[in-house]
């Protein structure tokens, strides 16, 4: 089986250094994107499995982003990251298959992206 690709957009240096370490840690291939304009790059010449997005980024902000992901890719799921739990019950956010408040432990998004890519239902 080959590995799966994970792509983490996030304006924050720390976090795309953190998660890139993290799932690198779980086996998984890991692109960053540190703003909208990149990762639409990184979704035209890549294909990852998996998209974790952050909400708020200057330029283009996450929800818009995931609408530009899915004309792109429609099928790849797509996890929003945020520091706010707000954002969750914002309708520009229904897109996502799961919605992760950002925290150190990173146990409960690990999990998510294992569950989505085996092809569970986590809303």
């Amino acid at each position: 089986m080959s590995k799966k690709t994970i792509l983490v957009v996030d304006d924050e240096d720390h976090i795309r250094l953190l998660y890139k370490e993290e799932f690198e840690e779980e086996g998984y291939n890991v692109l960053v994107a540190a703003n909208g304009d990149d990762a639409l790059l990184q979704v035209e010449k890549g294909s990852p499995d998996i998209i974790t997005l952050d909400i708020k980024m200057p330029g283009i902000d996450g929800i818009t982003l995931a609408r530009k992901i899915k004309e792109i890719k429609s099928d790849v799921p797509l996890i929003f990251v945020s520091a706010y739990e707000d954002y969750k019950h914002d309708f520009g956010t229904w897109a996502s298959d799961a919605y992760f408040v950002k925290s150190a432990n990173l146990t409960e998004l690990k999990t998510l992206v294992a569950n989505i890519l085996k092809g569970a239902k986590t809303l």
